[in-house]
């Protein structure tokens, strides 16, 4: 690795980067716009400009060069020697924002950045406290660029970033600048909107308010916020991703780096297709049903509940009349939990992989790109743990069938008795087959988010948390195991999937999906190689 020397310091870096990135992971605060580590340098901002040691022309004796250079285009060489704490450097960062802020407009307090704006940072840190602007400022106008997307061009610093991402991440290409100079500023294409999958990605790295998210908009104040490290649901991509929320409610998701998954990026699908987790129709107590007395059991009763029920049946039918359907949406923890028990009660059960929701076909990005080639997939299997739950079942020992055979078999009266695990964001996913299988059963439990034919049919059901409530891992389609953190807290009257899980499975105490991992791994190496995003900060905005 190349060592270079920053303000007298001498540190380590990666190869190939540029001295700004260099810096950044040193732990450096260099001011940048235009810059992103994704996207192609154009070096325009000049707010990272540094000084940099460089042979004379005529002696070839080592000096400092009498022009700065941009940092984020100059690539980090092993001897190197640059300073960004000189004056000549401080004061071109002073010039360069007060630049940016001559038409700036003074609306922090009503801005959605406000509290995580590099150009309100920088004006504190490098800027000057008084301005020197006499005239009237130039006025740009509020757009609507898309379904989703504002654009307050006042506030813009024509970073550009935007620009470069639809060009070459997305690759759709609908921003665009027009206009020269001091009237330049950004805009869509006449007729093309800003409606790509994945659009939602120009507001997280846009450094100032200019690129608003309609859906979170005079939401939050987001120095109200505390967030959670989290695995998206949407697809088997498994995209790494932070959720924030206050006062346990959700507002927003946003991709997190995870170089070996999804880099910076996250769909819109992904991004904005949460709203069931506030939906007022999901179950939110168990449901007993005794004939037709119908109660709401404590929750401290459930597991002896259920490993009564289960006991007994076994003893009158014997464990190859139970089938066990473990849900794709389902965290690896969980799922095995639920084979502990029925390993303890029903040895002979068979196991079945619920419905695995699949659309249309994956989508790669930049558009028209090779698969091989892509900057982005989305994924056609909409479910975040397929591979880990079928790793689970097929670690398990117990038989197969597909759920196709499964729901055949219920008609059959081959089996007697179910525990059949739902989850899905949708509410039409249980088909009247399925219902109409289930009905027949002479005990069935059921843990599903909303009411359907099978919470009807169903002796205990219990509510299936989403996965913002819950803690875990997931299994993506590589094969890669990542944990998620709970977020927000279940609604009124509702248990976490894990700790209830964690106690029918016989354990006491407070479920620690880290602890059960531990005890997955013994017998699955798999899970001895859980997969961190690195924590180092690749990028400060």
């Amino acid at each position: 690795m190349p060592k270079i020397i920053i303000d007298n310091k001498t540190i380590e870096c990666r190869e190939g980067v540029p001295v700004l990135q260099a810096a950044i992971e040193a732990g450096w605060d260099v001011p940048h716009y235009c810059y992103h580590p994704a996207l192609s340098v154009v070096a325009s901002c000049r707010l990272c400009l540094m000084e940099m040691k460089a042979p004379h022309p005529k002696t070839g004796e080592l000096g400092w060069m009498p022009k700065l250079v941009p940092s984020c285009q100059t690539p980090v060489r092993d001897g190197m020697e640059v300073r960004f704490d000189s004056a000549v450097v401080h004061d071109s960062q002073q010039s360069c924002m007060e630049y940016f802020l001559l038409n700036h407009p003074l609306d922090c307090p009503v801005c959605d950045q406000a509290g995580e704006c590099y150009l309100q940072d920088y004006s504190f840190k490098f800027g000057s406290s008084e301005s020197r602007m006499v005239e009237e400022k130039l006025k740009n106008p509020k757009k609507d660029i898309g379904p989703r997307t504002l654009l307050y061009q006042d506030r813009c610093v024509m970073c550009t970033r935007c620009v470069r991402f639809t060009e070459e991440v997305s690759g759709t290409g609908e921003l665009t600048i027009v206009n020269r100079g001091s009237r330049a500023e950004i805009d869509v294409f006449p007729g093309l909107p800003l409606d790509n999958k994945l659009q939602g990605n120009v507001v997280d790295i846009c450094p100032v308010g200019c690129l608003l998210d309609k859906d979170f908009l005079f939401q939050q104040r987001v120095w109200h916020l505390k967030s959670a490290d989290s695995i998206c649901p949407g697809c088997s991509t498994g995209c790494a991703i932070r959720i924030d929320q206050n006062d346990d409610v959700l507002y927003r998701l946003k991709p997190r780096f995870n170089p070996e998954v999804n880099d910076y990026w996250m769909c819109d699908e992904g991004r904005f297709g949460w709203d069931y987790v506030r939906d007022e129709d999901r179950i939110t107590a168990p449901i007993l049903r005794r004939g037709s007395d119908e109660e709401t059991p404590l929750w401290e009763t459930v597991p002896e509940i259920v490993s009564y029920r289960f006991e007994q049946f076994v003893e009158q039918q014997g464990s190859e009349k139970v089938a066990v359907v473990l849900s794709p949406m389902m965290a690896c923890e969980e799922a095995w939990m639920l084979m502990r028990f029925f390993g303890m009660y029903a040895p002979q059960a068979t196991v079945v992989l619920g419905p695995v929701p699949i659309d249309g076909s994956e989508e790669h990005f930049p558009v028209g790109c090779k698969p091989e080639d892509a900057r982005f997939t989305i994924r056609s299997e909409k479910c975040p743990n397929r591979r880990g739950v079928e790793l689970i079942i097929k670690r398990s020992g117990h038989a197969t069938v597909t759920f196709e055979d499964f729901v055949t078999a219920c008609n059959e009266k081959k089996f007697a008795a179910a525990w059949i695990c739902g989850g899905y964001p949708n509410k039409t996913w249980v088909s009247k087959e399925l219902g109409k299988a289930a009905s027949g059963l002479e005990l069935l439990v059921v843990q599903d988010m909303f009411a359907s034919a099978l919470t009807e049919a169903a002796e205990l059901v219990l509510p299936f948390c989403s996965w913002a409530e819950r803690e875990g891992s997931f299994m993506n389609h590589a094969g890669r195991i990542q944990p998620f953190e709970r977020a927000v807290n279940p609604p009124d009257g509702a248990r976490r999937d894990g700790q209830y899980l964690y106690e029918i499975a016989g354990f006491t105490g407070l479920f620690d999906p880290a602890q059960i991992r531990e005890m997955m791994a013994e017998k699955m190496a798999e899970f001895k190689q859980i997969q961190e995003p690195e924590r180092k900060p690749a990028h400060q905005h």
